[in-house]
């Protein structure tokens, strides 16, 4: 049995059956020699468990003797020193999942409603929506071709990095129903993103794909703290953008809507799938059967009812703000509201800022932090029809002191 050598390999006889070429000098390393006339390296060992192995290495002619030699080298080593299992190991990744197949399984069980919210709710058709986006447009990008059990530390950590940095930042009509998409990037969309990564990961433990969540612990930026607040000349802005004669050429729905998100205090999904049958003017609430934090009462003041007063209906839609063609409701409040500020000069004013001056209104006024984050809807503040008489005598007189204040500085 001679060491092996390209030459040896080369001149070995072609049998009928295959057969095996020992290595004299490397004890577990031979050839295989094929009836075709191919040739293959192999190594034999033994793993951790004394269980007898056999893993091809190459074949003769794609590597030479002495690169198998070494391959084989390097293979029994790690049985040795390591305990590892190199064929064990080769099998486990070949049928190991991608980033992209994870996220994908991930999704499947969310529209099974296996994964719950932090509600512990299945989460809802908006949020899934989010997260699809944060999938096909960051994560499959950037780490959507790795397998999930090679994930490190040090992926994640670029992964926030390239995100910030605007790597994965577009702009076309991937949105739904072809709608135009602007993906900017950031230190707020890679906090949130790499957040909801570290739930896909923490899914494959639970799954038994991985032994550990590579995001844990990895330092993320400061998502963009939204602490914006309205000044009473921009109330005042936004109030002639509202009423000036630009305003007689927009759209109805666009024009009421953006009047309750800033008298009301409520998100912009809740205002643009308000339904009319949630308008309870009598108790002085809206009764949202759906929101953030689930169902959800909101007192609201005077001046938000005068404008539904006015506000157009169409027979048969449901909705406060209804769809321009269709049977739903308007989707386009998000952009109209980036018109009127535009047209009040303002920058950096998003529903949310309307949202946070609503409250911050409600601080300036003396009401307790308590009362307004049951005004808000905020998910440990918020009030349930159980409690309407306190909507009575609480909350809809505080509304009412914030409405008229915000209404008293936007039409001034």
């Amino acid at each position: 049995m001679p060491k092996l050598t390209k030459a040896i390999v080369d001149r070995a006889d072609l049998r009928d059956k295959q057969y095996t070429i020992w290595c004299s000098d490397l004890k577990g390393f031979g050839a295989y020699v094929h009836p075709t006339g191919r040739r293959t390296y192999f190594v034999d060992y033994r793993s951790g468990d004394g269980i007898r192995r056999r893993m091809t290495i190459g074949r003769h002619g794609v590597i030479t003797t002495e690169q198998a030699r070494k391959l084989a080298i390097e293979t029994m080593g790690g049985v040795v020193l390591q305990k590892a299992d190199p064929l064990l190991e080769r099998k486990t990744r070949r049928k190991s999942l991608t980033v992209a197949q994870l996220c994908d399984q991930y999704l499947k069980a969310v529209d099974k409603g296996v994964i719950l919210g932090r509600s512990r709710r299945p989460k809802k058709a908006s949020t899934i929506e989010i997260d699809r986006g944060r999938i096909e447009r960051h994560i499959k990008p950037l780490l959507g071709t790795k397998l999930v059990i090679d994930l490190t530390r040090a992926d994640i950590v670029k992964f926030v990095r390239d995100v910030t940095t605007g790597k994965t930042a577009r702009r076309d009509r991937s949105g739904k129903n072809g709608n135009r998409v602007l993906v900017t990037g950031g230190a707020g969309t890679a906090a949130r993103t790499t957040g909801f990564l570290g739930g896909i990961l923490t899914y494959a433990v639970g799954e038994g794909i991985i032994a550990a969540n590579p995001v844990q612990g990895v330092p993320l930026p400061a998502d963009n703290v939204r602490d914006r607040r309205l000044t009473a000349d921009e109330y005042r802005a936004i109030g002639k953008a509202l009423t000036g004669e630009e305003a007689d050429l927009d759209t109805p729905q666009a024009i009421t809507g953006a009047w309750l998100l800033a008298l009301t205090g409520c998100r912009l999904g809740e205002i643009s799938s308000l339904r009319w049958g949630e308008v309870d003017e009598a108790s002085g609430c809206f009764r949202l059967k759906d929101s953030k934090s689930g169902p959800s009462v909101r007192p609201v003041g005077r001046e938000a009812f005068d404008v539904l007063r006015q506000a157009l209906r169409v027979p048969g839609n449901p909705y406060v703000l209804p769809a321009l063609r269709k049977t739903g409701h308007y989707n386009g409040l998000a952009g109209a509201w980036v018109r009127f500020m535009e047209r009040a000069v303002l920058v950096g004013v998003t529903p949310h800022t309307m949202r946070h001056s609503y409250a911050s209104v409600g601080g300036d006024l003396g009401f307790a932090e308590s009362t307004i984050a049951s005004m808000l809807g905020h998910a440990g503040g918020t009030v349930t029809s159980r409690y309407v008489h306190r909507l009575d005598t609480v909350l809809v007189a505080a509304a009412d002191k914030i409405t008229g204040e915000i209404f008293s500085q936007m039409t001034e």
